[in-house]
């Protein structure tokens, strides 16, 4: 192409080019030829042939661009024309009673459909379900064509044959190679089944042209021959069986399927009589056929039709004999001949693999069986398909039973297959077991057994099983190491009586004696026996629990615990307990001996600093501040002394509340008052300055009014000792809802860790330093006392400095516990 165009256009232009050149250089040449003139000339006739080339050049151009546009309207014009012819051919597809489906490479493998697919579909089927040849056609035509139509798509070859519809219709499908693809034609067959027989009996009674026509549309192998026994005519059922039988031949010079002496005596048979003659033939991968064969004008006709083959038939007395029991039987089993054909199987191989018993008829080849699996996903999943059943198939060969590797389904299952020969003429009996529920049952199991080993090599006890004969089926690393047993002779189910001599080597002493003593309780089998637990106090010091019991098989467990730590550890704290128990009994003696003792002398110092402060007018000031302080300590000490006795009535449980009506003020003025008794003014100072703030309207407030006054006694004086000197405490007091809030604010040194935690103890931190040291119980008598009316108490710090206590009790403390 381009090497031409160049030679039209271009070429063109040079030659022209050239005379024009030529001719502005005439004059040149007219003159003298000397080197001063050419010189002169050459200028002038360059640029005079450069413009001609010019003008030459853009006419060419201007050519090249008519002559495309012309091409393209050309190309235009041809690619309308074959898409309305393309249109055309497809609209006359349309209208035909056909479909035909188009594999192409423009399509990328997309399959395309021509004409009416509702011409072979049952109605109400859309058009895309004709290459679902399951919903329309019979399952071994269906199964047929897919073979056939994957042979065409793979290897190219051609085939027409005829199949039946679910409706009973016959099917014409042809299929052959397209170019780069493939393509295949269904119709519905010219001739229906039912008039085959009357068309066979009017070939019987027609020439050899109308019977050629009549021929044509049968599906059975037909053939006709002339006057002289020559072969004229075969159908396409007769070609395609005579290529499965290896014969050559063509439509014009159709082959013998009969040998030469076998076709001469045929002939001879034939001849002889003017009544229609039969022969019975049969080819190993055909099948048996009969062949009839009739007189005509004009020569003969004839066609073979299928028989039943006898060779499917269990004639063998031991097939014959396993043919009546395998139908019994759950197992799936299935029994081929030496030709791969379906001679027997039970219902129960139909369900496994999901078959239809109109599928399964006898003779079927086993290849279409695995072909059909394989086509609706039900074999596993394999690279190479065909080499998988070539070697499955090599049972046919094997002369002894053989157990091939199970095959895990797609579906998840997982099947195992055992194929042995059905006979000494050949053939294969296959027994498939379907073990999916038994492999889940043997990994569970292995799970529980590896769970089970681990839980028992984890335990701290040690464990040993015995058998009903004596041995160890199952023991841990504890029982080696707790008897000092090597667990190479322990993995070895060693007998108990070896075990007694192994621990009698590693405990000189009573090992020995200890394994013979249980020993009775391992092989005894009495039914009635119970289960055993003791101690053995073995001589190295050991302290050991055993356990002995009886296991649902009929074995025995034995358990070993170590608890020589443990032991030391109960009597240490038994000795604790015991000291405990005394020193409580100890305190018990004390608080009622001081309930008595320190009592008494302690009235007489009151009541003698009483008479001293109201009647010793003879003392001066710096005696009276000592009297002062002797009252002072005195109540504090009697303070303490309720304290104790308090707390312990409350660690004896016998302390009880006595809910009153109460009045809030009223209390106030008790716990000041003893407040005031504490810290007493010595020399004119006042050592507290006392701020009450109740809330207006207080609603009733039921509780006992002797333990809301010690508490409020001891918090205020608590505050009291870590404030300075005139520093102010707030006591207020208010109500939310159902509870009732006491709020004690101070100016000391703010809360610490110890503080707060001193809330929940027995006693004052000691380090804690304040103007006085504490009853060391105040705190504890208050968190006692607010919990036995219900209430919380609470502790924050404020800021800059000081602390916040805050008590919520409930308004009706009637229903309150007694203390813990």
């Amino acid at each position: 192409m381009a090497p031409d165009h160049f030679r039209k256009h271009w070429g063109f232009a040079t030659i022209a080019a050239a005379p024009l050149t030529l001719m502005t250089a005439v004059p040149a040449f007219a003159q003298d030829i000397n080197t001063a003139s050419f010189a002169g000339a050459a200028p002038l006739a360059i640029a005079a042939g450069a413009g001609a080339f010019a003008l030459l050049a853009m006419a060419v151009v201007r050519t090249m661009q008519s002559s495309g546009k012309l091409a393209r309207i050309r190309a235009a014009e041809q690619i309308s024309g074959l898409r309305a012819l393309v249109d055309e051919y497809e609209a006359l597809l349309s209208g035909t009673r056909e479909v035909t489906i188009l594999w192409t490479q423009n399509s990328g493998g997309a399959p395309k459909l021509l004409g009416q697919a509702a011409s072979v579909l049952p109605l109400g089927k859309q058009p895309e379900a004709v290459l679902h040849f399951h919903n329309w056609l019979r399952a071994e035509d269906a199964d047929r064509l897919a073979r056939l139509l994957e042979d065409l798509r793979v290897h190219g070859h051609t085939f027409a044959v005829s199949l039946t519809a679910l409706d009973g219709r016959l099917i014409r499908a042809n299929g052959w190679v397209l170019g780069g693809g493939v393509a295949m034609r269904l119709r519905p067959a010219f001739l229906q089944p039912s008039a085959e027989p009357n068309l066979v009996a009017a070939a019987e009674h027609g020439d050899l042209d109308s019977v050629r026509a009549i021929l044509a549309v049968l599906t059975k192998p037909a053939f006709a021959r002339d006057a002289q026994d020559r072969l004229v005519y075969a159908n396409q059922a007769y070609l395609q069986l005579a290529r499965a039988l290896g014969k050559d031949g063509t439509d014009a010079r159709p082959p013998e399927l009969l040998d030469g002496s076998r076709l001469k005596q045929h002939l001879v048979t034939c001849a002889s009589s003017d009544k229609p003659s039969s022969l019975s033939l049969a080819w190993p991968s055909q099948g048996a056929f009969e062949m009839v064969e009739f007189p005509v004008a004009g020569g003969r006709a004839g066609y073979l039709r299928p028989v039943e083959d006898e060779a499917i038939k269990p004639h063998d007395p031991g097939i014959a004999h396993i043919s009546g029991i395998i139908d019994t039987l759950a197992t799936p089993i299935a029994i081929f001949n030496a030709k791969r054909e379906l001679i027997q199987f039970n219902q129960a191989y139909a369900n496994l693999w999901h078959l239809d018993t109109k599928f399964l008829q006898l003779g079927l080849d086993e290849r279409a069986i695995l072909d059909k699996l394989r086509t609706e996903g039900m074999l596993p999943n394999q690279v190479d398909y065909q080499t998988w059943r070539t070697k499955h198939l090599e049972s046919y060969g094997r002369k002894e039973p053989y157990e091939n590797e199970p095959w895990h389904l797609p579906d998840g299952r997982t099947i195992k297959v055992i194929s042995a020969p059905a006979s000494p003429a050949g053939g294969v009996i296959y027994v498939f077991d379907d073990i999916t529920e038994r492999l889940k049952l043997e990994s569970t199991n292995k799970a529980f057994s590896n769970v089970q080993r681990e839980t028992i090599n984890a335990l701290s006890e040690a464990v040993a099983v015995f058998g009903t004969n004596g041995r160890l089926t199952l023991s841990n690393p504890r029982l080696s190491a707790l008897w000092k047993l090597p667990m190479n002779e322990l993995g070895q189910n060693p007998h108990i009586d070896q075990i007694a001599e192994a621990s009698g080597r590693a405990i000189p002493q009573d090992g020995a004696s200890i394994w013979r003593d249980l020993k009775r309780g391992i092989i005894d089998l009495n039914p009635t026996r119970s289960d055993q637990t003791g101690r053995i106090n073995r001589s190295d010091g050991r302290l050991l629990d055993y356990a002995i019991t009886r296991l649902p098989d009929g074995q025995t467990m034995m358990t070993f615990l170590d608890v020589t730590e443990s032991a030391s550890y109960s009597k240490v704290l038994k000795e604790r307990n015991d000291a405990l128990v005394a020193a409580d009994l100890l305190k018990d003696a004390f608080v009622e001996n001081v309930s008595y003792e320190l009592r008494s002398p302690l009235t007489n110092i009151i009541g003698f600093a009483d008479l001293l402060a109201t009647e010793g007018g003879a003392l001066n000031d710096r005696q009276r501040a000592y009297v002062d302080y002797i009252r002072a300590s005195s109540v504090t000490l009697g303070v303490l002394i309720d304290n104790i006795l308090d707390l312990a009535s409350v660690d004896a449980g016998i302390a009880e509340l006595k809910p009153e009506l109460q009045d809030v003020a009223n209390l106030v003025d008790k716990a000041r008052a003893g407040l005031s008794a504490t810290f007493p003014e010595i020399s004119g100072e006042k050592p507290i300055n006392l701020v009450v703030d109740i809330e207006d309207a207080m609603p009733p407030f039921i509780a006992d009014g002797t333990r809301i006054v010690q508490v409020l006694y001891n918090l205020l004086s608590n505050a009291a000792r870590f404030s300075p000197p005139g520093g102010e405490i707030r006591l207020s007091i208010s109500h939310r809802a159902d509870r009732m809030l006491f709020v004690i604010e101070d100016e000391g040194p703010g809360l610490t860790d110890e503080m707060k935690s001193a809330i929940l103890t027995r006693l004052d931190n000691p380090s804690t330093s304040g103007r006085q040291r504490g009853a060391g119980l105040g705190l504890s008598i208050v968190r006692t006392f607010v919990n036995l009316h219900g209430g919380t108490i609470s502790a924050e710090q404020r800021e800059p400095r000081g602390s916040r206590i805050i008590v919520n009790l409930p308004r009706d403390s009637a229903m309150a516990g007694v203390a813990e």
